[in-house]
């Protein structure tokens, strides 16, 4: 076996035990239950929030701890702290408690920079795209087993939503040999590239630490990139529809679980399973596309299904039936993971080379910072604290003005072509 097949191979089942985690459906279930004594509306106003802004305040600071340590150091971090947290869940009660594992929840979520880009530090450029292949399946192969699982072990009786909590505790455990397992990386993108000049000159002296290096490439990369128009619109795009998707499935059991029959909502694991799968099938769908060389086009497909999510998510909301939310979030997620892979890949083919990562973080946390303001707004007691009904008739009323205001710059750049075609 050649040797990035292996590498590929030890990420993807790194990846896959990661993201199996069948508590995840009924989590809201387990801290609204009996074992804490909380209340959904304290779950959802004084603990969620908390890890939003923890995510938040530690990515930036994880991406660039990232390419300073050379990626392997976090993704073992991101293991240590997955077991950290799901023992805080298992084995604490209070609300406190509960708000410090969301800390360590942060740390989880933002260490997953490292290991979506270790992969491009360790293998040639030419297997770019079958190492990302593997890698999304294994995260989605591992999501997809979590959700099949829970909804078996929940229907059988078989397990409580709390005892669900063991085996997502155990695959992290499982995760953390195999993330010590993996080959360092001998080099950095930003801290320890190597002088050009040296390069031309032909020799094999390392590179060494260079803090100016790396500010004059950060900036390059930042400037080269947003100042192409096709980059920045498609950006922006990404991080209002992502800033909105995470708020949509971070707060979805809160629904669920108002709608059902005595507030207990049972099929919350097989309705993240066919999520999953057909967000998957979407994603997949989206890869086979040239959508980079008919760009209008697809900025007016992915707004029509802007407009579609944002009725969904109305629908959900005004139904007030947990079939139909269920299968409301089935269908956004199908294609939701096509519209973003749609606008990920028109941005990754217009980046300069190497700057995936870093455009893509800095996309990701203005998502976040935007994100950090809507649930300040709509979820906390600082803003307006709405139930969750009245949440969704925000997000899906947001879907519905983002996309119309995307339309209408669709059509403008149709009206005047000659001045703007560029950005297009």
């Amino acid at each position: 076996m050649e040797i990035w097949l292996k590498i590929s191979l030890l990420l993807c089942i790194f990846g896959f035990f990661r993201e199996m985690r069948p508590s995840e459906p009924y989590v809201t279930e387990y801290l609204a239950g009996d074992w804490r004594n909380l209340t959904a509306e304290q779950v959802y106003q004084e603990v969620y929030p908390f890890g939003t802004y923890s995510v938040l305040a530690q990515l930036v600071i994880v991406f660039l701890i990232t390419d300073l340590v050379r990626y392997k150091a976090i993704i073992i971090l991101s293991a240590l702290c997955g077991i950290i947290l799901f023992g805080l869940l298992l084995w604490t009660r209070s609300l406190l408690e509960l708000q410090i594992a969301q800390l360590f929840y942060g740390t989880f979520m933002a260490a997953e920079v490292a290991y979506y880009t270790y992969i491009y530090a360790k293998v040639d450029r030419e297997r770019y795209q079958v190492v990302t292949g593997h890698t999304r399946a294994a995260i989605l192969s591992g999501k997809f087993m979590g959700g099949v699982l829970a909804q078996v072990l929940v229907s059988t009786k078989s397990m409580s939503f709390r005892e669900l909590h063991f085996i997502s505790l155990s695959t992290q455990i499982i995760s953390l040999p195999i993330s010590i397992l993996l080959p360092n990386v001998p080099r950095s993108l930003y801290f320890y590239s190597a002088d050009s000049k040296k390069q031309v000159q032909g020799t094999d002296e390392p590179p060494k630490f260079s803090l100016s290096n790396a500010g004059r490439l950060l900036w390059y990369h930042l400037v080269s990139s947003y100042t192409n128009p096709v980059v920045l619109m498609w950006s922006v795009w990404w991080s209002l529809a992502i800033c909105a998707q995470v708020q949509v499935i971070t707060y979805i059991q809160f629904l669920w679980k108002h709608q059902a029959p005595n507030n207990e909502s049972e099929f919350n694991g097989g309705t993240e399973a066919v999520a999953t799968l057909l967000g998957a099938v979407g994603a997949v769908l989206a890869g086979l596309l040239k959508s980079n060389n008919h760009r209008q086009r697809y900025m007016l497909i992915n707004n029509i299904c802007g407009l579609f999510l944002g009725a969904l998510l109305l629908m959900a909301a005004l139904c007030n039936n947990v079939w139909v939310s269920y299968v409301a979030y089935i269908l956004f997620c199908s294609v939701f993971y096509f519209i973003v892979t749609v606008a990920a890949a028109i941005v990754a083919e217009n980046l300069v080379d190497d700057s995936f990562g870093l455009v893509f973080g800095i996309n990701t946390l203005v998502a976040l910072i935007l994100q950090t303001i809507l649930t300040l707004i709509v979820v906390t007691d600082t803003g307006f604290g709405l139930p969750p009904t009245d949440q969704y008739i925000v997000y899906g009323s947001y879907f519905l003005i983002m996309s119309a205001v995307y339309l209408v710059v669709v059509l403008f750049l149709k009206i005047f072509p000659s001045k703007s075609q560029d950005v297009a």
